[in-house]
């Protein structure tokens, strides 16, 4: 088993933050964080701030020279093994060899197979690697990538605001506001870190939302997919004034849309929409984390499909009935109470006057 002393636990730590102030830029890309420790000092540290540009190790290596340091002798702590392939930038595991460095600390292996076997190379020049520090919290920080890279699809979190009896609009569909303001604000960090924002057409039709992220500052728009089986997606909706948008439709839209829509045809044998297809097609278009905000219809589709991961649910201290509409509709009822789908129970925190439950499902 590999040890780690104390001093290695605080330099990851730092590693990790340094590695989340990524989390609104580095998209396709993996969230990454770097620190070069020499003597017990930090000479150099980086991040990934977005694809294309200096992977977090070189970008350390950079704050190292910058200071004036050097980092030859050093130990690299970097929460995700060094890459060993020429992509959008040369491999990471020269840079680190041509610094010098005596040690590498990776909080987690890379699955990435055209990237992998970094601490393969580091070893083979004599470097010492060790792997595995912080693994859980490394994996947190990329969900949405490591569920492209490990399963072909986007990790899909569905976003909810509801009432404490679990209702989320009125028998009539209106449903602006149910939470409060500070629980909306909240919202918007969520959406500011997804690749995409998915919604159905009846709550475009309904709500006509833009699908953007107004209440923080963020360098990108996530993109905009509407499921919309028949394409019949209005030409003035708002949420088509700007930025990518993907329609996911059936058969072959009844509406010509501008130039900027991309439109996907994916039927089912029944004419419906492939929800699975759709979510390998989205994840072909380098979308890791796709935040729904959707009707109960399409959020019980998704559920029912096995592809809802996480739910972000933002409860208000209020009583709506049961006329008013509900979470998720499935497409059929449970005959038992085994077939119910358990979650895990991540995180309850206040926000304004609201709750925000982050759950899990238990595959």
């Amino acid at each position: 088993m590999t040890r780690f002393d104390d001093d290695d636990r605080a330099f990851m730590a730092r590693a990790l933050e340094l590695a989340e102030r990524g989390l609104y830029t580095t998209t396709p890309n993996p969230r990454v964080g770097c620190v070069l420790v020499r003597d017990g000092r930090i000479v150099g540290e980086g991040w990934h701030q977005r694809a294309g540009g200096p992977h977090a190790e070189v970008a350390a290596i950079a704050d190292a020279l910058a200071r004036g340091g050097d980092a030859r002798g050093a130990t690299a702590y970097v929460t995700l093994e060094p890459c060993n392939h020429e992509g959008r930038t040369p491999p990471c595991t020269e840079a680190l060899l041509a610094t010098g460095v005596a040690r590498v600390v990776a909080a987690m292996s890379d699955p990435y197979p055209p990237a992998a076997h970094g601490a393969d190379r580091l070893r083979a020049a004599g470097v010492e690697v060790r792997v595995g520090l912080f693994e859980d919290r490394a994996r947190e920080i990329n969900l949405g990538w490591l569920m492209h890279v490990e399963h072909g699809r986007p990790w899909v979190r569905v976003k909810i605001a509801a009432s404490l009896d679990g209702r989320t609009a009125l028998e009539n569909g209106a449903s602006q506001w149910i939470t409060g303001e500070e629980a909306r604000a909240d919202g918007h960090r969520w959406r500011a870190r997804a690749c995409a924002i998915l919604t159905g057409i009846g709550t475009v039709q309904h709500d006509d939302p833009q699908l953007t992220v107004r209440a923080i500052e963020t360098p990108r728009q996530p993109v905009k997919v509407v499921v919309d089986r028949h394409g019949e997606l209005s030409t003035n909706a708002r949420l088509l004034a700007d930025g990518d948008v993907i329609v996911v439709t059936a058969s072959t839209p009844k509406t010509a849309w501008p130039g900027h829509v991309r439109t996907l045809i994916l039927p089912d044998r029944d004419g419906r929409i492939d929800l699975a297809a759709m979510m390998s097609a989205l994840a072909a278009e380098e979308i890791n984390e796709l935040h729904v905000e959707a009707g109960a219809r399409l959020n019980g589709a998704l559920l029912a499909a096995g592809l809802v991961d996480e739910l972000l649910v933002y409860l208000a201290p209020c009583l709506l009935g049961d006329g008013a509409r509900g979470m998720f509709a499935l497409p059929a009822p449970l005959e038992r109470l085994a077939y119910r789908t358990p979650l895990r129970i991540v995180g309850v925190d206040p926000v304004g006057t609201d709750w925000r439950i982050l759950a899990r499902v238990v595959r």
